[in-house]
């Protein structure tokens, strides 16, 4: 069984996806976020670093109305436009984790939706 997750502590879906769906109860799985301020559904200023931090506060807010945490997150991809942005994605994501991070895949792309520069997705085991 399938459930829809949605938090407007979280932007709202850009296009016909979920925020996040629970599937059996067990397994949580996010949509890809971006740093956009849920609040004015724009990106939010300050370059690579801003918008990993609200990428973050943003999977916080999903997980958690999917009955997960960071503690509980299994897999994790992130999607950066510039590889070279890669240690200050790194620095800002490893504050979100324990000392069982997940497992990770972390990819150059050519673009994200709304000109953001990083987009993280997570697979979640939910309570």
């Amino acid at each position: 069984m399938k459930k829809v997750v949605e938090t407007s502590k979280a932007p709202s879906a850009i296009g016909p996806y979920s925020q996040a769906v629970v599937y059996e109860g067990r397994l949580l799985f996010t949509a890809g976020q971006i740093g956009i301020d849920p609040a004015t559904g724009n990106l939010v200023p300050g370059g690579i670093e801003a918008q990993t931090e609200r990428v973050m506060q943003n999977l916080e807010a999903v997980l958690a109305e999917g009955i997960s945490n960071f503690d509980l997150v299994l897999k994790s991809t992130i999607f950066l436009v510039n590889i070279d942005h890669f240690t200050m994605v790194n620095a800002i994501y490893a504050k979100y984790f324990n000392d069982k991070p997940p497992a990770r895949s972390t990819v150059e792309v050519s673009a994200l939706p709304k000109g953001a520069l990083v987009e993280i997705e997570c697979i979640a085991a939910a309570r």
